[in-house]
């Protein structure tokens, strides 16, 4: 983390890592992302034909399988598939 020039006048690593941690706790992100999506829409400067999202982005369904999760399986206990 302390890998940053100091000549560019942001600080140590450690005070640039604190300074992302409070941004993304008071949600800047999510509030500089929604005014520029405002923005380009006031604009018509979305091209909706170039969209896509990711699945972290997006919530699961509820009940959904989580990884690590076992599915579990129906099994016929009454014949074997030996003989």
């Amino acid at each position: 983390m302390g890998d940053l020039p100091q000549e560019l006048g942001f600080g140590s690593g450690m005070t640039c890592w604190r300074r992302l941690r409070d941004w993304q706790a008071d949600g800047v992100w999510d509030k500089l992302h929604r005014a520029m999506l405002v923005r380009l829409r006031e604009h018509d400067q979305i091209d909706w034909s170039r969209a896509s999202i990711d699945g972290a982005s997006v919530p699961s369904p509820r009940g959904a399988n989580k990884p690590g999760r076992a599915r579990r399986i129906a099994a016929n206990s009454g014949a074997s598939g030996t003989s």
